[in-house]
């Protein structure tokens, strides 16, 4: 199956998705309010539908798990062997406040792990990619494989809008290990892409996220050699970095579609 994924057919879908959203972000456009309290936008549901179409026009048989469409019962989906995970606009908040850091993420699930990822950036045209085994690249330029990073220092990335008690404590840890932690903040899946370019060390999300949040960079992250891994209450950073043997990576398509409280490194 994953050999017949053509590459740059999902790329264009993306990236056509994203041109479509940035029509709207220079416009006037309606927010509502979803059941969970969540925005979505006019520019949310235009590009589901893009990718919603593109997808099932070129691969009819793999079943699309979009957090604009519907989602269906577990007893079904749990029989799936492969499925695309889509979030078609991931950073709703940031594109309302007109911060540009949101982007355009699609994945292909094989039973429960991303092996090929699209996440397209569409303020600035940008397009990261991977596929299981293949390396990962950013517009076509593979990314370097993840090195070790200077022990006296150490760049964290958080959530814009998610920093709380859990995750300041964790950072408070970090700052007994290290020298130095260069702390900033982003958006959407562009925090795991900072790390899959090497642009940051860690992201701790002790936070509420979503499958679709996460798939896509997710495999665009192992391809550089890095990974996400469950959050252990109380655990020490350093855990984490020396990927202890008791780390589990996350999975998708559960019962429950949120993600647990995760670090990524």
């Amino acid at each position: 199956m994953l050999s017949s994924i053509r590459i740059e057919e999902i790329i264009d879908i993306a990236e056509i998705a994203g041109g479509k959203i940035m029509k709207y972000y220079y416009s006037q456009f309606k927010v509502d309010q979803k059941d969970d309290g969540s925005p979505i936008t006019d520019a949310d549901r235009s590009a589901h539908e893009i990718i919603f179409n593109g997808l099932k026009s070129l691969y009819p048989n793999i079943p699309i798990l979009s957090e604009e469409g519907d989602i269906l019962p577990y007893e079904i989906r749990k029989n799936w062997e492969y499925f695309w995970l889509v979030d078609p606009l991931d950073g709703t908040r940031e594109f309302i406040k007109q911060l540009g850091e949101f982007t355009v993420n699609i994945a292909l699930i094989y039973k429960n792990e991303p092996i090929f990822g699209v996440v397209n950036i569409p303020i600035s045209r940008e397009t990261y990619y991977a596929k299981k085994g293949s390396g990962a690249y950013k517009n076509g330029v593979k990314l370097l494989k993840c090195q070790n990073f200077e022990r006296k220092k150490i760049k964290v990335v958080t959530s814009r809008n998610w920093w709380n008690d859990k995750t300041k404590k964790f950072i408070e840890t970090l700052e007994t290990e290290f020298e130095q932690v260069a702390l900033s903040s982003r958006g959407s899946s562009l925090k795991l892409c900072m790390l899959a370019e090497g642009k940051k060390d860690l992201y701790p999300r002790i936070a509420p996220t979503m499958e679709w949040d996460t798939a896509a960079s997710h495999i665009i992250l192992r391809e550089t050699g890095r990974d996400i891994y469950k959050y252990i209450k109380d655990s020490n950073p350093i855990e984490y970095i020396n990927r202890s043997a008791e780390l589990e990576p996350l999975i998708y398509n559960k019962e429950d579609l949120h993600n647990p409280n995760f670090i990524a490194v």
